[in-house]
């Protein structure tokens, strides 16, 4: 026996959807038929193995959501029928996740759902966001452009945050590389090494102090570092996961001194691009608020989008709660302000999110070129203070013989 999923309508047109187990796709059919339901679309619902169940846990990546968007922008706007645009990318895809779930798409379209209904129920793959932006290029007649703006949204922060793991890969590789032989360093060579200095009894410099300290302590006691730092960890995790958790490290990710600025610029554009689209596209202010605040990012900032929402239901302007906010700069309220004023705020978003699109970029250009001798410097000193501390005695040693 095998198991079919299907679409059907009943004698008074109302859409059902179900299971059912038959020997064959025919017997399926019949059975339906025999139920007074007419087929809109039958297909067999294979049991996957266990390794198809753990491959449809793999991620789908930016660059397939982008190159998906594109594709199908491309087609739709050559008027090739969205259901047959969707199974030629199926085709397509290597990512066998992504390509089961674009099959299932082709079928509830091709059953006579909507294209947004049916990417609606990807959430972890189409956020609220890219679903609305789809619902209203459906509305409106211009699918293949909102497709065509997201693939350019996705593909802009996908750069974005490429830059932003370039900049921080050199660095913490660096950084981890020094700790990691360092740690390496006091536990098993520098003993011995420190073992002849203590046996001369003469008076060490303090830096030799604190390396002799040191390295004793991570002998003895390195153990128990451990364990804290991994109880750190764990404990970061799980916070982070709770509401309050969550809310305090993105609000200290703002509040961090140099990055806390670059921070709250890419959750501002985020913000102002994804509102200049929707609105734009004819989407209610306050819905289009709802939309944003679960795609931002930072708790902070969905905090405030959901107090603005609120506020303009009750007839407030969306740049009087802006204006209250600490997180919000002030020209940034003042121009949304104006735009209001003028009937121009899609416009005016615009504006704000190319202007700071453009400080992120001089940000990071500028974090960048300063990374490399930063970490140079600091890798000097630990190197410096430690062949100091080593080296120091046994030359007050030698001289003094």
């Amino acid at each position: 026996m095998a198991l079919f999923k299907y679409r059907a309508k009943n004698k008074k047109g109302q859409t059902i959807e179900g299971l059912i187990e038959a020997p064959d796709k025919k017997m399926a059919a019949e059975t339906l038929l025999n139920r007074d339901l007419f087929l809109v679309y039958l297909r067999e619902k294979k049991k996957s193995s266990f390794w198809e169940k753990f491959r449809l846990f793999s991620k789908v990546k930016t660059k397939d959501i982008v190159l998906f968007a594109r594709q199908l922008s491309v087609m739709i706007s050559a008027t090739v029928p969205v259901v047959r645009s969707l199974r030629i990318l199926a085709k397509q895809t290597k990512n066998p996740s992504f390509r089961k779930i674009i099959i299932e798409i082709a079928d509830d379209v091709d059953g006579g759902e909507k294209l947004s209904d049916s990417l609606a129920k990807y959430p972890h793959i189409f956020n609220n966001f890219f679903v609305s932006m789809v619902k209203t290029g459906e509305t409106t007649g211009q699918l293949d452009s909102a497709l065509a703006y997201l693939a350019d949204q996705k593909e802009r922060d996908y750069e974005l945050k490429s830059k932003i793991k370039g900049m921080t890969v050199y660095p913490i590789f660096v950084i981890t590389a020094l700790i990691i032989v360092g740690i390496i360093a006091m536990v098993f060579v520098l003993p011995n090494l420190l073992e002849v200095v203590k046996e001369t009894k003469a008076e060490l410099p303090l830096a030799t102090k604190i390396l002799i300290w040191t390295s004793d302590t991570l002998v003895h006691w390195g153990w128990v570092f451990l364990l804290i730092i991994i109880a750190l960890i764990i404990f970061l995790v799980y916070y982070n996961k709770t509401k309050e958790g969550k809310y305090r490290l993105d609000l200290f990710k703002l509040k961090m001194p140099i990055l806390g600025g670059l921070f709250q610029r890419i959750y501002l554009v985020r913000v102002t691009r994804s509102m200049a689209t929707l609105v734009d596209g004819g989407v209610p202010l306050v819905y289009a608020l709802a939309v944003i605040s679960e795609v931002v990012g930072n708790e902070v900032y969905r905090n405030l989008l959901l107090r603005a929402k609120k506020r303009v239901e009750d007839g407030h302007l969306l740049s009087d709660v802006f204006l209250e906010s600490k997180v919000v700069p002030a020209m940034l309220s003042q121009t949304i302000y104006i735009g209001e004023e003028s009937g121009r705020l899609s416009e005016v978003l615009k504006k704000i999110s190319a202007f700071y699109s453009r400080e992120i970029e001089r940000t990071l250009n500028t974090l960048i070129s300063l990374m490399e001798p930063i970490v140079i410097v600091i890798l000097g000193i630990g190197v410096g203070i430690m062949v100091a501390a080593i080296i120091l005695p046994m030359y007050n040693l030698a001289s003094s013989m």
